[in-house]
C-alpha cells in the first residue's frame, strides 16, 4: 500500500502510520518524497502538548533539576547521539570509478576492446599489432572521466567549506547528587528527558516541550516559511493534533531558533526520533533522475538504435562483396565512425566552463549536470521567504482608526517599544526603526519610564506606564481583539469619542481588509491612568501598576506589519518569466501574506491553494492545477516534494529554491535544487546548486549559462550525428558499388579524431540571442528527424566526389583504390569540418552569426590539416596519396553546393519545426 502522510510523515518509518491511503492510485510511487510517519512518535508529541508540564516530566522520569549521570548513560546507549543523517561524499576513488558511468563512454569502452582483439591480439603477422585506435580512443575515455571526476570533486570540497566548522553547544542542566548543574554541552550529548535552557539568539537542540518560559518567541521560519516569530507558551494545548503539531504553542523544533525570552525545556525526540533528523534521514540516498539524466540517456538510446541499424548491413555488404574479415573490421569502423566519441569530454567541458563562469558570480555548482537542467529549467518553485522578501519584519504602515497614516500611533508605538525592559522582538525593532533615531530620541526625553505590564499568552499584549510631564500613561501595543476589549473609547482627530458598537463593527472591518492585504494587524491603545501630582503618597515614585489597570482605554490606531518584497524581486521575476521560466510560489506561510507578497512580484496570485486542499490528489490531478496555479500556501514538506514531481510528471523540468529545513525534500525532488550558503546543513546537501547571495536575480546568469551550455552541447550531437550518419550511408552506398573498401579504417579514425579536437572548442562559441531566449529540453525525436534530413546531404556531395574520382580521374579498380580514398578523405573531412559553420547557427553563418575565435581557428586548422595529409609522409604511411592539382577546382564546387543546399535544408526545417538548435 501507498501512503502519502499527513504534515509529520518525516517523524519516522515504522510499521504503524498516520496517512492518508492513496493505494488505488496508479501514478502514486515512493521515494524520498513520500516517506511514513512513526504514530507512537506524533502521538508522544501530541500528549506532551496536551498536558501539563509536571505530566509531561513525570512522563520522562526527569524533573527540573535533571537527569542523573547513570540515567544518561542508559539513554545515550538507548537512542544514540543527538545526530542527523547526512549524505556523506563518496571516497575519491568511487568517484573517480562513477565518473565511467555512461552510455557513450560504456560506447567506447566496448569499441576499445574490439579493437585489442582485432589490432592487437588477432592483427596481420605481416602487418604487426597497430595500438593506434585503441590509445586514441582510451584517451578519449580518460581525458573525459578526469575532466568530469576533478570538476565535481572540486565543487563537493567547496561546497563542504561553507559549512561552519564550529561544535554546537547548547546550556544542559544535569541531576549531580541531587544538586542542578548547568553547563555548555555538545549538542550531541542531548539525551530524551534532559532538561535544556534556551535564550536569546540560541538553537532548538531537539524536539522539547516548553515547561517555563519568559516573553519566548521562535523563529519557525525554516519549518513553516512564516516570518514572524511563534511565541511559545508552556500551558497544555488541547487543540493540538497531528496535523497541526508544528503550530504547537508549547513545543520547540529542532533546528529553529529563539529569537527573544528565556525559556526552560524537556527533551522530547533527539537525532532521528526529531523532526528535522527524521527528515535528513528520509532523503538521504540515491536521487531521482533528473531532466539532464533522462535526456542524456535519450539521445544515446538514439544513436545506439542508428548504430545498430548500420553496422550489421555495412557489414553484410562487405562480406558479400569482399572478404568477411576486412568487413568485420570495416564494421568496427562503421561504429566508431557513428560514435560522437568526444561527446562525454565535450559535454563535460561545457559544464565546466558554466560552472567556472558562474563561481565567478557567487554560484557554486555541486553537481555538474545541474548547469544543463538550468537552463531546460521552464519552471521555477521558490519558497517566498527571504527569497521574494527581505525576510525582516518591517512597520508598513501605522494608521489611526479610520485607516489614514497617523504618526501619533506611531509616537506611541514608539513608546511602548522603547521602553520596554524585556528583550525587543522583530516587531519592536521595526517599530523603532520605523519611527527613526530622531522620533525616539525625542520619545526618550519627553517622557520617563514609570513602570512595565510584561506581554503574556493570555493577555496577548505589553503595556508600559510613562510620566510624560502631565500624567502618568499607560501605553498598550497588543492583538486587535484583545486590546479592543479594553477599550471605551477611540481617538478621532484628536478628540476621544465614545467607541459604539457599530464602530466596533468598523474597525473589525478594517482589520479584517488589512488581514486580507496579508498584514499582521496589531492595536496601540493608551489610558491616563494616575497624576503623579495628585499628593497621594500611593502613587508617586516607584508606582506599580499590573494588567488590572489596563482598562477604560482609548484606541489610537493600527500597526500593519509585513516582510517586504526584495526591491529585486519583481525585476528579477519578470527577467524570468520573461525567458520562458513559470515562477511557483510554494511556502508554508499564511495564505494571506503569500498572495499579498506574490501580487507585488508580479506573480499571479488570483487563485492561492493551501496544502490540505492537494492531500487527496493523485500526481496527474496535482499536476494539472499547477498549470493554472501560481501561489501555493500552508504547504508542508512532504507537499512540497509531491508538488514539485507532480510537475515534473507533467512534463517539466522544475528546479526548486529554498533553504530550509521544511524545503529539502523538494530540493531533492527536483531537477535542479537551488539553495544558498546561509541555508541549513540539510538544505545545502540537498541542493545541486548553492547561491552565495539569496537572490533571484542571481538567476538569471545561471539561467543565460545553463542554456548556452545546452545550446553548445545540442550543437556537437546534432552536428556530429548527422555528418557521421551523412558519412556511414556514403560506405553503405560505396560499399555496394565499389570493389574495394571506400575508406582506409585507420584514416576513418584520424578523420574522427581531427574532427573531434576541432570540436573541442564549442564549449566557448557565441550562441544567438534566440538560442538563449526560452528554455532548452532535449529533443530525442527531432535529432532523428535532424539527422535523417541533413545526414544524407553530405551523401549527395560524396556521391559526386564518388563519380568524380571514378571517372574523371580513373580511380576505378582496386590498384587505384588509393587515389580514391585520399580524394573522399579531403571531400568528407573539409565538408564535415566547413558544415560546421552552416550548422551552428540558424542565421546565415558569417553573415549573420560567426562562430567564436577558438572555433573559426581549430576548424580552419583541421581543413588545412586536411588539405596537407595526404601530400605529407604521415599520410603516405597511412595509405594516401598525393592529389593532382585538377582535382581541387572540384573541390571547391564540390563545397559551394554544399553549403547552399545545407542552407536551404536548414530553412525549410526552421520552418517546420520553428528552431534550428
Amino acid at each position: 500500500m501507498q501512503n502519502f502522510s499527513t504534515p509529520l510523515d518525516v517523524l519516522g518509518r515504522r510499521t504503524e502510520t498516520v496517512a492518508l491511503d492513496h493505494s488505488s492510485r496508479p501514478d502514486v510511487r515512493r521515494d524520498a518524497t513520500t516517506t511514513t510517519l512513526d504514530n507512537r512518535q506524533a502521538r508522544a508529541l501530541v500528549d506532551a502538548a496536551r498536558a501539563d508540564p509536571d505530566t509531561v516530566l513525570s512522563a520522562h522520569s526527569t524533573s527540573l533539576i535533571g537527569l542523573v549521570p547513570e540515567v544518561v548513560g542508559v539513554r545515550r546507549l538507548q537512542y544514540g547521539p543527538n545526530t542527523v543523517d547526512h549524505d556523506k561524499p563518496a571516497p575519491a576513488l568511487v568517484q573517480f570509478a562513477r565518473a565511467f558511468v555512461n552510455p557513450f563512454i560504456a560506447i567506447l569502452i566496448f569499441l576499445a576492446v574490439v579493437m585489442v582483439f582485432t589490432d592487437v591480439v588477432f592483427a596481420d603477422p605481416a602487418d604487426g599489432p597497430d595500438y593506434t585506435g585503441v590509445i586514441t580512443v582510451s584517451v578519449m575515455v580518460l581525458v573525459s572521466a578526469v575532466l568530469r571526476f576533478w570538476q565535481e570533486y572540486r565543487s563537493g570540497r567547496a561546497a563542504a567549506k561553507l559549512k561552519a566548522m564550529v561544535t554546537a553547544t547548547t546550556a544542559i542542566t544535569r541531576n549531580r547528587n541531587g544538586i542542578p548543574v548547568t553547563g555548555e554541552l555538545p549538542m550531541d550529548d542531548l539525551v530524551p528527558g534532559d532538561i535544556v535552557s534556551l535564550a536569546a539568539g540560541d538553537m532548538i537542540p531537539a524536539d522539547v516541550r516548553f515547561v517555563t518560559v519568559n516573553d519566548l518567541q521562535i523563529n519557525q521560519a525554516m519549518l513553516t516559511g512564516e516570518a514572524v516569530p511563534a511565541a511559545k507558551t508552556a500551558a497544555p494545548a488541547d487543540e493540538v493534533g497531528i496535523a497541526t503539531l508544528l503550530d504547537a504553542p508549547n513545543l520547540g523544533f529542532m533546528g529553529t531558533s529563539v529569537v527573544s525570552g528565556t525559556g526552560v525545556a524537556v527533551v522530547l525526540g533527539t537525532g532521528r526520533r526529531s523532526y528535522f533528523g527524521s527528515m535528513s534521514s528520509a532523503i538521504v540516498g540515491e536521487r531521482p533522475e533528473t531532466a539532464f539524466d533522462v535526456g542524456i540517456k535519450k539521445v544515446s538510446y538514439t544513436l545506439i538504435r542508428f548504430m545498430l541499424i548500420m553496422v550489421p548491413v555495412v557489414f553484410v555488404i562487405n562480406g558479400l562483396t569482399k572478404d568477411w574479415t576486412s568487413a568485420f573490421l570495416f564494421g568496427v569502423t562503421t561504429a566508431v565512425g557513428l560514435t560522437p566519441e568526444m561527446l562525454p569530454l565535450i559535454v563535460t567541458a561545457n559544464l565546466a566552463k558554466g560552472a567556472g563562469f558562474m563561481a565567478r558570480r557567487k554560484v557554486i555548482v555541486k553537481r555538474l549536470p545541474s548547469i544543463q537542467n538550468v537552463g531546460a529549467m521552464d519552471v521555477l518553485a521558490t519558497d517566498k521567504t527571504g527569497t521574494l522578501t527581505e525576510d525582516r519584519i518591517v512597520l508598513e504602515r501605522h494608521l489611526d482608526v479610520d485607516g489614514h497614516d497617523s504618526d501619533t500611533t506611531l509616537w506611541y508605538a514608539t513608546i511602548n517599544s522603547h521602553f520596554q525592559t524585556g528583550l525587543r522582538n522583530l516587531l519592536d525593532e521595526a517599530v523603532l526603526a520605523s519611527a527613526g533615531p530622531l522620533v525616539t530620541a525625542r520619545v526618550a526625553r519627553d517622557n520617563v519610564l514609570v513602570d512595565e505590564i510584561p506581554f503574556d499568552f493570555d493577555r496577548r499584549r505589553m503595556s508600559v506606564v510613562v510620566d510624560d510631564g502631565l500624567s502618568h500613561v499607560i501605553v498598550t501595543k497588543g492583538a486587535v481583539e484583545e486590546l479592543l476589549d479594553r477599550c471605551v473609547a477611540e481617538s478621532r482627530n484628536g478628540t476621544e469619542v465614545p467607541l459604539t458598537e457599530a464602530r466596533r463593527a468598523e474597525l473589525d472591518a478594517l482589520v479584517a481588509e488589512q488581514n486580507a492585504l496579508g498584514m499582521r494587524v496589531l492595536a496601540v491603545a493608551i489610558a491616563s491612568v494616575r497624576d503623579p501630582n495628585d499628593g497621594n503618597a500611593e502613587h508617586t515614585g516607584c508606582a506599580e501598576y499590573s494588567k488590572d489597570d489596563e482598562r477604560d482605554m482609548t484606541l489610537v490606531g493600527f500597526l500593519l506589519f509585513l516582510d517586504p518584497p526584495k526591491a529585486s524581486a519583481s525585476a528579477a521575476v519578470t527577467s524570468l518569466q520573461g525567458h520562458g521560466i513559470a515562477v511557483k510560489v510554494i511556502t508554508g506561510d499564511n495564505p494571506l501574506v503569500a498572495a499579498k507578497v506574490c501580487r507585488e512580484v508580479g506573480v499571479d496570485a488570483d487563485r492561492v491553494v493551501t496544502g490540505p486542499e492537494i492531500d487527496d490528489m493523485s500526481l496527474t490531478e496535482l499536476a494539472e492545477l499547477a498549470e493554472r496555479t501560481s501561489v501555493f500556501a500552508k504547504m508542508n514538506p512532504t507537499q512540497k516534494a509531491r508538488l514539485v514531481e507532480a510537475m515534473r510528471t507533467g512534463g517539466h523540468t522544475v528546479g526548486f529554491l529554498g533553504d530550509g529545513i521544511n524545503d529539502a525534500p523538494a530540493l531533492r525532488t527536483a531537477d535542479v535544487g537551488i539553495s544558498v550558503d546561509t541555508a541549513v546543513d540539510i538544505a545545502k546537501e540537498s541542493a545541486d546548486i548553492i547561491l552565495l547571495e539569496k537572490d533571484l536575480t542571481v538567476l538569471e546568469a545561471g539561467v543565460i549559462e545553463g542554456r548556452r551550455t545546452f545550446v553548445n552541447t545540442m550543437k556537437y550531437i546534432k552536428m556530429t550525428a548527422s555528418s557521421n550518419f551523412g558519412n556511414v550511408f556514403s560506405i553503405l552506398v560505396a560499399s555496394a558499388l565499389l570493389p574495394f573498401i571506400p575508406m582506409i579504417p585507420l584514416v576513418v579514425l584520424v578523420q574522427n579524431l581531427a574532427y573531434d579536437l576541432s570540436m573541442l572548442t564549442l564549449p566557448w562559441d557565441r550562441v544567438d540571442e534566440e538560442d538563449l531566449a526560452r528554455p532548452r529540453t532535449w529533443q530525442t525525436g527531432r535529432l532523428g528527424k535532424f539527422m535523417v534530413l541533413i545526414g544524407p546531404l553530405s551523401s549527395i556531395f560524396d556521391l559526386t566526389t564518388f563519380a568524380l574520382m571514378w571517372f574523371v580521374f580513373a580511380a576505378n579498380s582496386p590498384e587505384h583504390a588509393a587515389l580514391f580514398q585520399s580524394g573522399w578523405f579531403i571531400e568528407s573531412i573539409i565538408s564535415q569540418t566547413l558544415i560546421v559553420h552552416m550548422l551552428r547557427t540558424g542565421r546565415v553563418p558569417f553573415v549573420g552569426s560567426r562562430a567564436s575565435l577558438p572555433v573559426l581557428l581549430a576548424t580552419g586548422a583541421v581543413c588545412v590539416f586536411g588539405l596537407v595529409l595526404p601530400f605529407s609522409g604521415f599520410g603516405q604511411g597511412l595509405g594516401l596519396v598525393p592529389l593532382p592539382w585538377s582535382y581541387f577546382p572540384w573541390l571547391v564546387t564540390t563545397l559551394v553546393g554544399y553549403c547552399l543546399v545545407t542552407q536551404a535544408a536548414k530553412r525549410a526545417f526552421m520552418r517546420r519545426y520553428g528552431e534550428w538548435i
